[in-house]
């Protein structure tokens, strides 16, 4: 998979899309919910070890999720100043740093201070890799390439809770720290051989966060950039609302064991992966925002669903089975489509872009993860007005832009 369609002369000489390349910024996409996922099982484990109230074991994921928002927020600009390579491997080396220190910790309070870097330190990583896509990468190819990523990348949210609750098994929950250590040993080997410098210095922005403010007003002034950055940071927010909830429908309230919800949570990440891989396939013989749409509809139709299921009938099994499928399915169609052609709507601002975009999506995600689990183990009203909210605010974002783009 070697490709230089529609590729400035000056990135043609320097630097390719290559199979490997496409690899390792899967791993990288991959670091979040692995370090997420693999670590939640074991927080009983954590508390109990560390002195602490599940509230504050709790908080470590909080800054997590704040740390990946911001790396994003700054990564973005300052690889557009210094370039895309050697940032990214500072970012690796510091994540890599702050999951021994959380191997390490002695506290729950240093582990809150090494996850926030951790996540800080991943979200940059992560930032910058979707901007070396950009940087070489056009159109339909974009589009393709971006839906792969989202594709293969969707086995990490079905690995991490299965690989987590292994090494619990046979080990200690610091053991998943040191595993995600090693994973960034092994992202810095990777982005060596198979990262090349993206961006030459004459496509830089000299002022990086400087110029951050104009940049990103550029960005968010373009209206097709933000209808499509609503369309995927509003789906995540959908997407989070059944991350956070889904254990209490399905186990709390409808007696599902642990091994029957953690093989339907990765039956529903598949969906949401081969749906994305369609969407790839599909990329340049179906329009873009006709994928996105069926999506919106499937994901509305899904809150709608779990909403009559929850003030009715008592959020019956099969109900919720089917609609958390549905609702994880549509989004590999929303989210990959919508964060491409974002992209593509601000080339000339590649790093920023993709920052704001990444800020966007991670801050949904945290801000609707709490409120989603406001209705506990007893009712999932909540949780299902959250998806239909978040389907129907992504919906209104593709129309900004079918209004933008029919002048």
């Amino acid at each position: 998979m070697t490709t230089s369609l529609a590729l400035p002369p000056e990135v043609r000489r320097e630097a390719r899309l290559t199979v490997g390349l496409v690899a390792t910024v899967v791993f990288l996409t991959a670091i979040a919910p692995l370090a997420t996922d693999m670590y939640v099982p074991a927080f009983p484990q954590v508390a109990g070890e560390l002195s602490t109230t599940a509230t504050q074991v709790q908080l470590t994921l909080t800054t997590f999720f704040v740390g990946m928002a911001l790396g994003q927020l700054v990564g973005g600009p300052v690889s557009d100043q210094r370039g895309r390579r050697r940032p990214l491997l500072a970012a690796i080396l510091a994540m890599t740093a702050a999951s021994i220190v959380c191997a390490l910790t002695p506290s729950i309070g240093v582990m809150t201070a090494a996850r926030f870097v951790q996540g800080f330190a991943g979200g940059w990583a992560m930032v910058i890799g979707r901007a070396v896509i950009v940087d070489l990468a056009r159109g339909a190819q974009l589009v393709r390439v971006l839906n792969v990523i989202a594709g293969v990348g969707g086995i990490a949210p079905i690995v991490g809770p299965l690989l987590g609750a292994a090494i619990l098994q046979l080990s200690h929950w610091r053991v998943s720290f040191w595993a995600v250590a090693a994973l960034g040993v092994a992202m810095i080997v990777a982005v060596l051989v198979a990262v090349p410098e993206s961006l030459p210095p004459e496509r830089r922005n000299g002022g990086g966060l400087r110029t951050f403010g104009t940049a990103a007003r550029v960005v968010l002034g373009n209206r097709e950039y933000v209808g499509y950055v609503i369309v995927a940071g509003s789906s995540m927010g959908a997407l989070f609302a059944y991350v956070a909830t889904s254990a209490f429908v399905l186990q709390s309230m409808n007696g599902l064991s642990p091994v029957a919800y953690s093989v339907d949570f990765a039956a529903n990440a598949g969906g949401m992966t081969v749906a994305a891989l369609v969407a790839a396939r599909l990329a340049g013989h179906v329009a873009t925002r006709k994928l996105i749409l069926t999506g919106q509809f499937a994901a509305l139709a899904a809150g709608l669903g779990m909403l009559i299921g929850a003030l009715w009938f008592d959020t019956p099994l099969v109900l919720a089975m089917i609609c958390f499928f549905v609702l994880m399915t549509a989004q590999g169609l929303i989210i990959p489509n919508g964060g491409a052609l974002a992209s593509a709507a601000v080339p000339d601002h590649p790093g920023t872009g993709s920052a704001v975009q990444g800020f966007v999506q991670w801050v949904a995600a945290g801000v609707i993860a709490p409120i989603a689990g406001l209705g506990g183990d007893h009712t999932a009203v909540p949780m299902a007005t959250l998806m239909i909210a978040g389907a129907a605010t992504s919906l209104t974002g593709l129309l900004v832009v079918a209004r933008r783009v029919s002048r």
